[in-house]
C-alpha cells in the first residue's frame, strides 16, 4: 500500500461521516399559520376605526411564536415546526380587526380582550376563553365587561386546528358587533 492510498482511506472515511452527519441534521421546514382567513374583502382596515382595540392579552403558556397545543388533562407541547406569522396577540389583534372591519356602530368603542384560554386540541378542538370590555369613547354609559366560551372542532392536522380557531374568532367578533349594536345594553347570550 502507498502513502497515497492509505492518506485517502482516511479522508474518505471523514467525508463519509461528514456526509452522514449533515444527513442527520437535516431539520424540517418551519410552517408558519395566521388567524386571520384569507378571504379577500371589500373593506379597508381603516373601516374598523369605530372598534377600537385597546388592548389583546394570552395566557403566558401560549404566548410565544410556537404553537402549543394540550396533550392530555395536563401536558403541553409545543411545536419546534409549527409558528404563528407574528406573536398570538398580533395574530389575535389582526383577526380581529378583519372581522370587525365591516362593524359601523353608531359611536365609537374600545374593547379591551383578555383571552383566559387559548386551547388547541389535535383531533378534537380549538377553544377561545375569552374576558372582554367594551367602553363608549365619547360617552358617558359605563363599560360592559363581558365573557365568552367558544368552542370548534378541529380535525387532526395544524391547517385544520387554525381554521377551528378562525371559526371561534369569526363567531366572537360577531359577538362584539351584536353587543356594538344593541348600544352596549348587555352581554350577548352564550352560544
Amino acid at each position: 500500500m502507498t502513502i497515497g492510498a492509505a492518506m485517502t482511506l482516511p479522508l474518505k472515511i471523514t467525508l463519509l461521516t461528514s456526509l452522514l452527519l449533515l444527513a442527520a441534521c437535516r431539520s424540517e421546514p418551519i410552517a408558519f399559520h395566521t388567524l386571520t382567513p384569507a378571504h379577500w374583502s371589500n373593506s379597508s382596515r381603516a373601516d374598523a376605526a369605530g372598534v377600537r382595540i385597546d388592548s389583546i392579552s394570552v395566557p403566558p403558556q401560549v404566548d410565544r411564536a410556537q404553537i402549543v397545543v394540550r396533550q392530555g388533562d395536563s401536558g403541553l407541547a409545543i411545536l419546534e415546526t409549527q409558528w404563528w406569522a407574528a406573536s398570538l396577540a398580533d395574530e389575535l389583534r389582526s383577526a380581529l380587526v378583519d372581522q370587525l372591519a365591516n362593524s359601523n356602530p353608531q359611536q365609537a368603542v374600545a374593547l379591551r380582550v383578555e383571552v383566559q384560554r387559548f386551547d388547541s386540541v389535535p383531533g378534537q378542538y380549538a377553544l377561545l376563553d375569552v374576558r372582554w370590555r367594551l367602553r363608549q369613547v365619547n360617552g358617558d354609559h359605563p363599560a360592559l365587561t363581558c365573557r365568552s366560551t367558544l368552542q370548534s372542532p378541529a380535525g387532526p392536522s395544524i391547517d385544520e386546528l387554525v381554521l377551528a380557531h378562525q371559526n371561534n374568532l369569526k363567531r366572537f367578533a360577531a359577538l362584539i358587533n351584536q353587543t356594538v349594536d344593541t348600544s352596549l345594553k348587555g352581554c350577548p347570550a352564550a352560544q
